[in-house]
């Protein structure tokens, strides 16, 4: 018999291997109607932005670095690919406003925003150079979609030997369904990979205040 993924309960603990990063992948929408494929089927999806906001700025206050993703598009869709050759119509067209970054959930100066043209955060974008300028061995996620773009970047960080950690309501799927199957598939890749936003902030609250990485060097440019 084939192994088999039955139990994907979140870890009631963050225990991340090494050095941790948070990845903020595509929390979407501007100050307008967020677009549904940066939402996703799933009911509570807005409820989700402010716990969001809450776990980035934790990050920071514990100088634990915070990266964000962004998949856009050129109006011409020549960057587009295969893309529309699935469920997902015409999405995360540059220029639109609900292709922006949600408020509050923008970089910092001194962070880094990384603009995607595929569903992994990997594939064809700096990330992992990203990653290892901060010496990560653990990145953290949080956004949507489980099923596409978190489940694609978990895959790639994966078979480049980073641990990972999804925060499972704190990502939302194209369906309940589909997003169920997607946490599954990820517990299947790495056994500690699904946790709690609760378990994020107890683990950051037992490490000490810290600055930014990279703050301190934006201040004595200032």
């Amino acid at each position: 018999m084939p192994l088999q993924v039955t139990d994907w309960t979140p870890n009631d603990e963050l225990r991340p291997v090494g050095n941790a990063t948070l990845l903020v992948v595509d929390i979407q929408g501007g100050g307008e109607a967020p677009h549904p494929t940066t939402l996703g089927g799933m009911d509570g999806q807005l409820e989700r932005r402010q716990p969001a906001i809450d776990l980035v700025n934790a990050f920071r206050a514990k100088g634990r670095p915070v990266v964000f993703l962004q998949e856009v598009h050129k109006p011409s869709l020549v960057d587009i690919g295969r893309e529309l050759d699935g469920a997902e119509g015409v999405h995360c067209v540059e220029g639109d406003p609900t292709t922006e970054l949600y408020p509050g959930l923008e970089p910092l100066p001194h962070e880094y925003l990384i603009q995607k043209r595929r569903y992994s955060g990997f594939f064809g974008t700096e990330l992992d150079i990203v990653l290892k300028a901060y010496d990560t061995d653990t990145i953290v996620m949080i956004g949507g979609l489980t099923d596409v773009c978190i489940h694609y970047t978990a895959v790639d960080a994966h078979q480049m030997d980073y641990h990972f950690r999804t925060v499972s309501d704190l990502v939302g799927g194209s369906s309940d369904k589909a997003h169920a199957a997607a946490l599954r598939a990820m517990k299947y890749l790495q056994r500690d990979s699904l946790v709690t936003a609760a378990s994020a902030h107890a683990w950051l609250d037992t490490l000490p205040d810290a600055p930014m990485p990279g703050a301190d060097a934006m201040a004595a440019k200032a």
